[in-house]
């Protein structure tokens, strides 16, 4: 059964369409990753989802109700994880819990299970505003599960948070999921992309690709050349522009080189190699190829 099963969502403001016709689906108890640039609609279509906006047009169902009649009954079932700390700084991390246990009508004992369950029992007379990114993120996911949801949207969770940080809230993220808690993901990350069971791409309010890792990166049908040694920068700036090359980039002392047209990337990359005396082998492509590659041929719904 899905936790999410959405058709043709549309979300409009004004003459703009930020959603434009959305169409996807979530697993229970799977971590999906929803990826795209900035302005792409991720956050938009993460509040339709959710039942804090109603969409323009399209249908769906959100763990089991309807999105449009039954926003009451999602709001009680999700954790909805903003990307902006939307908690009082001049409150410690226990009164900020409090409060939102009160919302829910929770007990007292919620707030003390929840401040133990994680790791913020020690810390819980600490005022929010002085917390860390690290530690603010840890406030703002007790606060999100606190009500045992059966559904976590995430939107952009470890914006500007240090990577240990990163690495124990994914820790804590697949450790829940592995319990029987869905989980929807937005990220810019592509190594937190790598972690989730299934990827959707959005850009600009279309949505471009679903599936596994390998999956999205298999259907994009990109061919990469790993370049290195002799000129490598005049190479690089030999290969902008070529026919068959899309994305030149570098990566330490080499250079990757991406493009959809195998024959003509090919074609391109060994006479600048011969020009330049830079080694050449095809590599891997790699999901930041793919997203770029979705970005570049992408048109800007805001323009």
């Amino acid at each position: 059964m899905n936790a999410i099963e959405v058709s043709g969502l549309v979300k409009r403001f004004g003459d703009k369409t930020v959603v434009d016709h959305v169409s996807m689906s979530v697993a229970e108890g799977e971590i999906s990753g929803f990826l795209g640039p900035n302005g792409s609609g991720k956050t938009t279509t993460i509040r339709v989802m959710c039942g804090l906006l109603t969409p323009d047009e399209g249908e769906g169902r959100v763990l089991g109700h309807d999105i449009r009649s039954e926003s009451l009954r999602i709001k009680r079932e999700v954790g909805y994880m903003t990307q902006k700390f939307s908690f009082y700084e001049d409150l410690s991390i226990e009164e900020n819990l409090t409060f939102v246990a009160r919302l829910y009508d929770l007990e007292p004992v919620a707030v003390r299970d929840t401040l133990e369950d994680l790791g913020l029992t020690s810390r819980r007379k600490q005022l929010a505003g002085t917390l860390s990114g690290g530690w603010k993120q840890r406030l703002a996911l007790a606060a999100c599960i606190m009500h045992k949801p059966k559904l976590l949207l995430l939107d952009e969770p470890t914006a500007g948070v240090d990577p240990k940080a990163r690495r124990e809230f994914w820790d804590e993220i697949h450790m829940r999921a592995s319990a029987g808690l869905t989980v929807l993901v937005s990220t810019h990350y592509m190594d937190e992309a790598e972690r989730c069971q299934r990827i959707h791409y959005i850009s600009y309010g279309k949505l471009l690709a679903s599936g596994t890792v390998p999956e999205v990166i298999r259907d994009a049908a990109l061919t990469t050349f790993v370049m290195q040694g002799g000129d490598i920068a005049r190479a690089a700036k030999l290969l902008q522009g070529m026919e068959g090359v899309d994305q030149v980039a570098p990566f330490g002392l080499t250079l990757h080189v991406v493009g959809h047209d195998r024959v003509a990337l090919k074609a391109a990359v060994v006479k600048v190699a011969a020009e330049t005396g830079v080694g050449y082998q095809e590599g891997s492509t790699s999901l930041e190829d793919v997203f770029i590659q979705f970005m570049g041929t992408s048109t800007d719904n805001m323009a």
